[in-house]
């Protein structure tokens, strides 16, 4: 394969003469351009952004890191991402942590060595902070997507999980339901620690008992210990055993119906569910799982928005966000006409 080196060679000029050649710069002699030029054309050289960074300091390359590609919400959100860098004549590339810090932070090494003009990222958690860091120490923009991370100040696209929670709390509530459990993912995800503290401040304020029994933790992955949470709580004496389960994802939600059959539980007669966020990929699901579903794709077009602000410097000084609602979609699991007492 040709490069500019092969071709500064033939020409007897700099690689960094034939890059400006290849940019269009200004700084060539006409004598010189031609000459490179044609050199370029004789070797069929195919001018690649590497070569055209070398002057710009740009690839055009943006990247998007998220913690689950299979979970639909993110799928989502790498199709308004994609959509908005394409329109503002960039291109995305991808990595997928698997909720991993170890990974977060190979990618991260792999971008800053390769190219990147910035990243839009969703933190794997809490201790992201130092890969995240790493960014700021090589002078690439980011920009916090979903999840932010405590006296880190940057730009960030959230989901407001205080009113949301409280929603789908209420909706149960006013069903009757007064044991309430919630499933949610590790504490050390903001998402999960703010949906957390909704639910127990949303049980306080309508007098209702936080009991340590109802409240379990599980991770955001599709494939979790979901079977043996349902079990545990459906050990408990019937006094004791949730009416209805806050699922504080679509994974979760999903797999809590599916155990619930399992143990053949009734949904939402013996018990009643709701879960944060939409169900795109599961077409049964979607049309029995009451869900409070997110805007995914403008948490990605609008984080790249912001990105490239960043980068393009037309962004105000100081760091902004952006907390995006979710609709509530009220269906079957959480409906009877019995309601609990």
């Amino acid at each position: 394969m040709v490069t500019i080196y092969d071709i500064a060679k033939k020409a007897n000029v700099s690689a960094m003469t034939v890059s400006r050649v290849i940019n269009k710069s200004d700084k060539i002699s006409v004598k010189t351009r031609e000459k490179v030029e044609a050199i370029i054309k004789e070797l069929n050289y195919l001018p690649n952004s590497s070569a055209r960074s070398l002057v710009s300091k740009k690839t055009k390359i943006l990247s998007l890191m998220i913690t689950d590609i299979a979970n639909p919400f993110f799928t989502s959100v790498a199709r308004g991402a994609e959509d908005k860098a394409m329109q503002m004549g960039y291109q995305l590339m991808l990595c997928n942590s698997d909720e991993n810090l170890e990974k977060e932070s190979k990618y991260i090494d792999m971008l800053i060595s390769t190219g990147t003009d910035g990243v839009l990222i969703a933190p794997a958690n809490d201790s992201s902070k130092k890969n995240i860091q790493t960014l700021t120490k090589y002078n690439i923009p980011f920009v916090l997507l979903d999840r932010h991370i405590k006296d880190l100040k940057c730009d960030q696209v959230l989901s407001d999980n205080e009113t949301t929670t409280r929603r789908l709390l209420e909706h149960l509530i006013k069903q009757g339901h007064k044991r309430i459990a919630i499933i949610n993912g590790p504490l050390d995800v903001a998402t999960a620690r703010e949906r957390h503290q909704a639910y127990c401040d949303t049980l306080t304020s309508h007098g209702l008992e936080i009991n340590s029994n109802l409240i379990h933790q599980s991770h955001f992955l599709q494939d979790s210990d979901i079977s043996e949470i349902i079990k545990k709580m459906l050990d408990l004496h019937e006094n004791e055993r949730p009416t209805a389960i806050f699922a504080t994802s679509n994974f979760i939600g999903v797999d809590t119906v599916k155990f619930l059959f399992k143990y053949n539980m009734k949904v939402p007669e013996d018990i009643a569910v709701v879960c944060y966020d939409g169900l795109p990929n599961y077409t049964e699901s979607e049309l029995f799982i009451t869900a409070a579903e997110q805007p995914s794709y403008h948490f990605g077009y609008m984080g790249m928005q912001m990105l490239i602000e960043r980068i393009e410097n037309t962004a105000p000084e100081m760091p902004r966000k952006i907390v995006l609602p979710a609709e509530i979609h009220i269906r079957k699991s959480s409906l009877h006409e019995n309601a609990k007492k």
